[in-house]
């Protein structure tokens, strides 16, 4: 199978996770917490580059919104569409174009996804006419989502190295297993 189709394959099974998560965990009341439409976009980046992973975490929570009420419509999902977007769009560009090793690409495309979520935040509240200032950013960004950081920090490097161990994945993307 051609490597784009594997990609295209792959996204479309990272949205549907992206989809399926969060809905588990708010059963649980865990989903702001243990961020789990985060951790199939940080993937889709990882394993299919920078046009798919953009693309997982601009749809995704979208298609969520519109499913499923989670996030809310506005002002939260297209703050989360930019996030989302910029996970899967800086993970493709550190660890497979510039070829940085799993942590510190997962390490500063977190910091950058949590920046565009801070400023995205920041207009659209404003916009709805709710107040988002620095502290509330922190909150959100470092202190409430501790759980879900620590998990990405955890399980993404794993897999991606486990699918890297099994042949599923090169550096430069999805290949053939062997």
């Amino acid at each position: 199978m051609k490597r784009s189709t594997k990609n295209l394959v792959f996204t479309a099974l990272c949205i549907a996770i992206g989809l399926l998560l969060p809905s588990v965990f708010h059963l649980f009341g865990a989903g702001s917490q243990l961020l789990p439409m985060h951790l199939p976009v940080l993937l889709c980046g990882f394993l299919c580059g920078v046009p798919y992973g953009a693309f997982c975490g601009l749809v995704t929570p979208l298609l969520s919104s519109l499913l499923t009420q989670m996030p809310p419509l506005f002002p939260t999902a297209p703050a989360m569409m930019l996030e989302l977007c910029t996970y899967g769009a800086l993970t493709g560009l550190f660890y497979q174009k510039l070829r940085w090793n799993v942590y510190p690409s997962l390490i500063a495309a977190m910091l950058g996804g949590r920046i565009v979520s801070g400023l995205a935040n920041a207009v659209f509240m404003g916009m709805s006419g709710a107040a988002y200032g620095f502290e509330m950013f922190l909150t959100a960004s470092f202190v409430t989502a501790l759980p879900g950081i620590l998990i990405q920090i955890v399980v993404l490097p794993l897999l991606v190295l486990a699918l890297q161990k099994a042949g599923f994945l090169s550096h430069s993307g999805l290949r053939a297993a062997h």
